[in-house]
């Protein structure tokens, strides 16, 4: 299967290839496809977090209608609790997605993908990363919406070039919104659920207030706080124009290529931790080998390098 295979093969031709990684993810096949798509990137990649309950299924359908709407395709990776039984995603997120966007259903513009979290804490799936890499090569956008997340549930910030934390108004989030962890990630604070008024401008008046006080690890991007009504599409058009001027922000002076290539150092850092643990990357060190990853250089192919070594001299 190649880029222009998926290309060609539509929706059908994607959830095969999508099956085929999550089936068998260092298939030959699947890891030339995956080494192809890192060198094709083309989608701004948006990643919406945020505590269960806050309406990020709903805020990422009118995402989807709206940029359908400018012409743009757009591929979602919703990553679902796991069913206790079959390991398998409930799929919840991805049936709220579809159901109030319709046009996700039957668009050929639009693909969604269900991920189980399984037992993984980070508000984000096994395969999420390679998933996003390849829809990242297909799509003009493409949405990352996690597991209801909590305070060092941070993940996202691994694999979005946006990462946009929802709070909900009178649920105390933007208070928790200040701990650790979660405050250093986001590049976007939406209130959701603005058209319940008072609640809501208190809400973002309170993360704005707390944004003065926080070190962000935002960089040279201003944190923004924003109010949005999923349901009656107040403020939908600020947040659009927000996530245009951050994509622009990180087009200029090489950020998006930097800020793409420290993920990639940190994939293969993770996928080193899961396999071999923390005593096998010490002992790529006594070997001589170490984590970073080089100028354009390709993390699965790295990754592939690095287990090999590990392999041959366990």
């Amino acid at each position: 299967m190649t880029l222009q295979a998926l290309r060609d093969g539509g929706k059908r031709a994607l959830a095969a290839a999508l099956a085929a990684l999550e089936r068998d993810p260092d298939n030959a096949a699947t890891q030339a496809l995956l080494d192809a798509a890192w060198r094709q990137p083309r989608a701004h990649v948006v990643g919406i977090t945020g505590p269960p309950g806050v309406g990020k299924s709903s805020l990422c359908a009118a995402l989807v209608a709206a940029w359908r709407t400018e012409g743009k395709s757009v591929g979602v990776i919703a990553i679902d609790p796991s069913s206790k039984t079959s390991g398998g995603a409930l799929l919840g997120d991805r049936v709220r997605i579809v159901h109030d966007s319709p046009q996700a259903g039957g668009d050929d513009g639009v693909f969604v993908r269900s991920m189980a979290a399984r037992d993984r804490l980070g508000g984000l799936a096994g395969q999420t990363v390679a998933a996003m890499v390849l829809m990242r090569a297909l799509f003009d956008r493409v949405l990352i919406e996690t597991v209801g997340v909590g305070q060092s549930e941070t993940d996202v910030a691994g694999a979005a070039d946006t990462v946009v934390f929802c709070v909900q108004p009178g649920s105390g989030d933007s208070l928790q919104f200040m701990k650790a962890g979660i405050v250093e990630i986001p590049h976007l604070i939406v209130v959701t659920k603005s058209d319940l008024g008072g609640a809501a401008e208190r809400a973002r008046a309170d993360v704005a207030g707390a944004l003065s006080l926080a070190v962000t690890g935002g960089g040279d991007w201003q944190l923004k706080a924003l109010a949005v009504s999923s349901r009656n599409g107040a403020g939908l058009d600020g947040l659009l124009e927000a996530l245009e001027a951050h994509r622009r922000h990180l087009a200029a002076e090489g950020r998006l290529a930097i800020a793409r290539h420290r993920q990639g150092e940190g994939w293969i850092a993770e996928a080193l931790r899961e396999q071999f643990g923390r005593n096998g990357i010490a002992r790529l060190g006594r070997l001589g080998f170490d984590l970073a990853l080089a100028p354009g250089g390709q993390p699965f192919e790295r990754l592939r390098v690095l287990s090999r070594a590990l392999e041959e001299t366990s």
